[in-house]
């Protein structure tokens, strides 16, 4: 199976209010069509982690590859090229514009981008919000949608322009059990049906479990990496 992502020997210090090593020297690969979920208490440093796996975080040591390109030293322009055509970002909360429609909102980065003409995009955002059951809700602004809907609208946007990798922080982390259940099965979904590469940094033991991979972290060091255990038939 093709590697997707390679993260090596990433070290990564903080300096205020003074100098401490967060990343400890961390080093996996993700594999196409992974789901890998990143665990560990508050302070552990998975979210910077995410970071930059994310490549929005430069100032590290080791290197990072995404899709067999060294990404580790290039410019913040053509790291934001790369990540608008490869890297999709769910966040704990969803930064949609309240002023705009769902399908306004799904179709910014396709915009921003600038491969497809408005009519494909609108098209392809249509697909994307109909992918997660958002599709009637379209010509809604935002700000009149519910917690969960707003979150799957966020999922919609970040996979407008089919990126490759798509990385969550808590994605699920302001949702009751329902909504981060359905949340939960559309990645599972779009890493088994479009092959699209999972990571992501969570405290809920649950999401992790139906994840493939669990990478688990203490203290800046992985010190674990296993698959979840078989749940009772």
């Amino acid at each position: 199976m093709a590697t997707t992502l390679k993260a090596s020997n990433i070290i990564k210090y903080f300096t205020q209010p003074e100098k401490f090593q967060v990343l400890k020297g961390i080093s996996f690969d993700v594999n196409e069509g992974e789901f890998l979920s990143i665990i560990g208490k508050s302070g552990c440093g998975k979210s910077t982690l995410l970071y930059i796996l994310s490549t929005m975080d430069t100032d590290y040591e080791g290197t990072l590859e995404i899709k067999g390109q060294k990404l580790t030293g290039l410019g913040q322009n053509e790291l934001a090229k790369f990540r608008n055509e490869n890297l999709g970002f769910v966040f704990q909360f969803h930064y949609l514009l309240p002023e705009f429609t769902a399908l306004k909102n799904v179709m910014l980065p396709a915009l921003k981008l600038g491969k497809y003409s408005n009519e494909e995009i609108e098209h392809r955002a249509i697909e994307k919000l109909k992918l997660v059951d958002m599709d009637a809700y379209a010509k809604k602004s935002t700000s009149r949608l519910s917690g969960g809907q707003q979150q799957r609208v966020a999922i919609a946007r970040a996979l407008i322009n089919d990126p490759a990798v798509i990385m969550g922080d808590e994605p699920t982390g302001n949702l009751d059990k329902n909504n981060s259940q359905r949340v939960f099965d559309i990645f599972r979904q779009l890493a088994a049906d479009n092959k699209q590469t999972i990571i992501t940094v969570t405290h809920d033991p649950d999401f992790a479990n139906g994840s493939d991979r669990i990478i688990e972290m203490e203290d800046g060091h992985i010190v674990g990496i296993h698959k979840p255990a078989a749940k009772p038939a």
